[in-house]
């Protein structure tokens, strides 16, 4: 509760994050009014060293920065630390010289325990029309004194020698074994009248949007519901049986269009691949960063970031997301 997603495999939540703010995107630009910005949401995301390091990563950051997902904020744990050993040994690039050059915003924190520091950045990240990226210089195992900064802290357990040094490093109770004292768990708690707070008055502006565009009202309320709509499968086209038969793609093609007219948030495309793949239906309009309540995505030649932002879009709600590929791809 409280995470929208974690993943795994490495980059697949970078491209999640991507996806999400598609989904976010398209529906601000199709919903949201004067007055009535009833869509706000901000895609946060912790990414690492190896997320930066899978293909799948790059991928999905050169279409965030294309499509300018200003949405997008990510916090790089920029610990010079993988399983291995030092990144040095494999990952030497300067990674906000890419960043920079696939469009995004780039900051650096030069200690990840300077929280004023962070929060700053995540205000100016906030104000900045691109993705945003903020490397966070941190040390791994912080406090530990023989496992600190070494892939020891990464890939093993501390241990209770090296456990209970560690507290003593930083002014620490040895007991109990895991202490939550007073004042920080009176200070989260506070999130949760905050948090209640926050979706009562969102609720109350919601109401207030209902009121003011009664369709936009009811529409977006039945797709975060994921409610499909009365009749959405009438008239989908069927294929007899023949000798010759049909190429599922044309048949695909066929499908989609017919969704599309009673699916408005069906939304998705195709890996550079569309006149091959029918993917494209009639009066979608491309999604672009002028254009973000288009329904059609040119995803480049980018089949796993295209993967990973379809999950994420489905993830996110309030559209229903589909792309096409050759399986060989």
């Amino acid at each position: 509760p409280g995470v929208e997603t974690t993943t795994g495999p490495l980059g697949q939540g970078f491209g999640q994050g991507v996806g999400m703010a598609i989904a976010a995107t398209h529906l601000a630009a199709e919903f949201n009014k004067p007055g009535h910005e009833i869509i706000q949401s901000y895609i946060y995301g912790i990414v690492t060293d190896g997320d930066l390091m899978e293909g799948v990563a790059s991928e999905a950051a050169s279409l965030a920065g294309h499509l300018q997902l200003g949405r997008i904020i990510y916090l790089y744990d920029d610990n010079h630390i993988s399983i291995d050993g030092s990144t040095d040994l494999a990952f030497t690039e300067d990674r906000g010289a890419r960043f920079a050059a696939y469009g995004w915003h780039l900051q650096t924190v030069g200690d990840g325990n300077d929280v004023e520091a962070i929060d700053a950045a995540l205000k100016a990240a906030k104000a900045d029309p691109r993705p945003s990226l903020i490397a966070v210089r941190t040390t791994i195992g912080f406090g530990a004194p023989k496992k600190q900064g070494t892939s020891k802290a990464h890939g093993e357990p501390l241990g209770d020698e090296e456990l209970n040094a560690a507290k003593e490093n930083l002014g620490w109770p040895l007991e109990p074994r895991f202490l939550i004292p007073g004042d920080v768990l009176e200070f989260y708690r506070e999130a949760v009248e905050r948090g209640r707070q926050m979706e009562t008055d969102w609720m109350k502006r919601f109401e207030a949007y209902k009121k003011a565009y009664p369709e936009l009202g009811a529409e977006l309320e039945r797709r975060l519901n994921r409610e499909l709509p009365k009749d959405w499968d009438a008239d989908l086209p069927t294929f007899p049986a023949d000798e010759k038969g049909m190429a599922t793609r044309v048949s695909s093609g066929k499908t989609i269009n017919a969704l599309a007219l009673k699916l408005p948030e069906l939304v998705g495309g195709s890996a550079d691949l569309t006149p091959s793949n029918n993917t494209l239906f009639e009066k979608a309009g491309d999604f672009q960063k002028d254009s973000a309540a288009g329904r059609y995505l040119r995803f480049g030649v980018r089949e796993h970031a295209m993967g990973a932002a379809l999950n994420g879009m489905n993830l996110f709600g309030g559209v229903i997301a589909y792309g096409g590929t050759f399986m060989v791809f």
